[in-house]
């Protein structure tokens, strides 16, 4: 199987476009390339990535394309672009430039409405990609759920992924809402899960046992054609190494068929950006 790994960043502090990580998040304040990316995919037999913008502003996209350029491991770019401006569709356009450029992503856990997503001019943007070749990925926490639902239905050619599986409450092991409006959310064609991120959720304490209520739930609502395995890599080093994380959501995968494993890992991140070969 090659497999895919359907969420990654990489950074360079000080360039003026990326303020984020901070100083108080020590173990990942540092630059992050893909000489530092390549040991782990090596060890754990990945060969492609999706590389996801960690800045709300066109120069990160801009950077990470120029990145993809030179890096043939990069197999799709997810980047940001202003969805409100008028002219956000030919900024997307002019993007597009590089073919690598497979998605969008609004930072919406950063903003306080929580339906600012569907604003008229937001929609507007969005019905725009389909017709563009591009996807949006929504990076989101557990109250927006019902706002993603409701955007599937009223953009329903629009190919969506939900980040970090909408980041439930695993550190404190609570479900609900979160159990209830995923299951309503999978009802949307349209709509698509990434299996990562559920090691930050769960924080330092984390064990496979406190992830397998939340990742059996995402599988058996979505099912594997619409979920996709992701690192998270370099933000999972807050509570775990990249070998940690692959070998746990092996371990959470281990009931599937080969072939639905196959989709986590591979089929389902390759179907939905686009990667071919």
């Amino acid at each position: 199987m090659t497999f895919i790994d359907a969420h990654q960043h990489y950074w360079t502090l000080g360039l003026g476009h990326n303020n984020w990580p901070g100083p108080d998040l020590a173990p990942i304040y540092r630059d992050f390339g893909p000489e530092d990316l390549k040991p782990n995919l090596a060890a754990s037999g990945i060969s492609r990535t999706v590389l996801v913008q960690a800045a709300p502003n066109v120069k990160e996209t801009e950077f990470l394309l120029s990145l993809a350029e030179r890096e043939e491991s990069v197999a799709a770019v997810v980047g940001w672009v202003n969805i409100l401006a008028t002219d956000a569709v030919s900024e997307i356009s002019r993007l597009k430039a590089n073919p690598k450029l497979k998605g969008i992503r609004p930072m919406l856990q950063s903003i306080l409405e929580t339906a600012w997503i569907l604003q008229p001019q937001a929609i507007a943007t969005l019905q725009a990609l389909p017709g563009l070749d591009m996807r949006f990925d929504a990076l989101i926490q557990p109250r927006h759920l019902p706002v993603i639902a409701a955007l599937a239905d009223q953009v329903p050619d629009l190919a969506i992924v939900v980040d970090h599986g909408a980041k439930p409450f695993i550190a404190t092991g609570k479900l609900e809402p979160w159990q209830s409006d995923m299951a309503a959310l999978a009802h949307r064609p349209n709509v698509h899960v990434k299996l990562s991120g559920l090691v930050t959720e769960a924080g330092s304490g984390w064990s496979v046992e406190r992830l397998k209520p939340y990742a059996a739930h995402i599988l058996d609502v979505f099912g594997t054609d619409r979920v996709m395995f992701g690192s998270d890599w370099p933000v999972v080093l807050l509570d775990a190494d990249y070998g940690a994380w692959f070998a746990a959501a092996q371990e959470l995968t281990a009931h599937l068929t080969p072939s639905e494993r196959e989709n986590v890992f591979s089929r389902t991140a390759a179907r939905f950006y686009g990667i071919s070969g």
